[in-house]
């Protein structure tokens, strides 16, 4: 199998030679190029024809978010965005970025080292395998549906990792304040959640916060799992929805986890709930969202032509745990038809 080739662009010279040298250590990745700024890194794209690009956003002559609007729709690449902790790693995800990395502090080996081993060399790795369209999906208006079944306790939980930022919002957008309580995992640094629930909050007719213990689950309200090492899960108390936030060990790799969620759904709500797995690698998910189904959720999973990543949802799709297979652009009136049946 051939090596994945890399470009870095990167304006520090000190933490781009230790990127080159951490990811050379990998013998599957092989750097075939740097560059310091925008203008570089399309010479370099032209040369080198790299799989993967890792992309700082602050960048001299031009901001990385910029050059990726006018570097994807003439020559789609998969971008992975290094980035310190700010909510312009959103507008880089918009911009066609397959996804992102918190960026270390370089004075700490020992923290750059785990880093590169255990953050950037995953996300290259499956980066290189996502699907990335040419010209970026163009944006519908809004639609308008109505939820006709107010007055159940239902309950709406979503999970999605690479690729997810943009997925979620696409079918937040379509959603109004009138739908059950949502409860969200996607897979993200700690401190980037909130930035990304304060972002989907000023986007969208619905009400998006980052989740806290206590926080109750109530409709037009969307609670986003805190990224970090605590797991989010669906409780009842005095016969009304909230969510626990607790710390525990990795599920599936994550922490959050999407089957913790999942599994949570099913013994609380049981068929008072509609789980949605949308983009991401791995199964993360998938068992939890077979358990909600056999507990008599309604269940519906993206599918593979509009997946940045179709594996979370195919596993899901396998293990029998999706009721529905839906485009992504058709989940949000999915949403409301299931519900309405409900």
């Amino acid at each position: 199998m051939n090596p994945i080739k890399v470009l870095v662009v990167e304006d520090s010279l000190v933490f781009r030679e230790l990127l080159v040298q951490g990811l050379s250590k990998d013998p599957s990745i092989q750097v075939v190029g740097t560059a310091k700024d925008p203008f570089e890194a399309r010479d370099a794209i032209l040369k080198y024809h790299p799989d993967v690009m890792t992309l700082d956003v602050e960048l001299p002559r031009m901001s990385g978010i910029e050059f990726l609007r006018k570097l994807m729709p003439q020559y789609p690449l998969p971008v992975v965005v290094i980035s310190s902790l700010s909510d312009k790693v959103f507008d880089a995800m918009n911009a066609g970025a397959v996804d992102f990395v918190a960026k270390p502090a370089v004075s700490e080996r020992r923290q750059l080292e785990n880093f590169i081993k255990n953050e950037l060399l995953v996300k290259i790795k499956i980066a290189s395998t996502a699907k990335i369209s040419k010209i970026k999906q163009q944006v519908m208006p809004q639609e308008t549906h109505t939820f006709t079944s107010q007055g159940k306790n239902l309950v709406i939980a979503i999970g999605a990792s690479t690729g997810g930022t943009e997925a979620i919002f696409s079918v937040m957008k379509d959603y109004g304040p009138d739908l059950p309580g949502i409860v969200v995992v996607q897979h993200m640094p700690p401190g980037f959640t909130d930035m990304y629930a304060k972002r989907l909050d000023n986007q969208c007719r619905v009400r998006v916060k980052e989740a806290r213990t206590g926080d109750r689950v109530l409709p037009g309200t969307v609670l986003i799992a805190p990224g970090g090492d605590r797991h989010m899960h669906l409780v009842k108390v005095n016969g009304m929805y909230q969510v626990e936030i607790k710390a525990g060990p990795k599920v599936n790799g994550h922490c959050p986890s999407v089957d913790v969620l999942f599994d949570s759904v099913a013994r609380v709500a049981g068929a008072n709930a509609l789980g949605i797995i949308l983009t991401g690698m791995g199964g993360d998910g998938a068992k939890g969202l077979l358990a909600m189904r056999k507990a008599g959720a309604r269940t519906i999973g993206q599918d593979e032509s509009t997946c940045v990543v179709y594996g979370m949802p195919k596993v899901a799709y396998d293990l029998g745990a999706v009721e529905f297979q839906e485009k992504l652009s058709n989940i949000a009136k999915k949403t409301y038809y299931v519900l309405n049946t409900m």
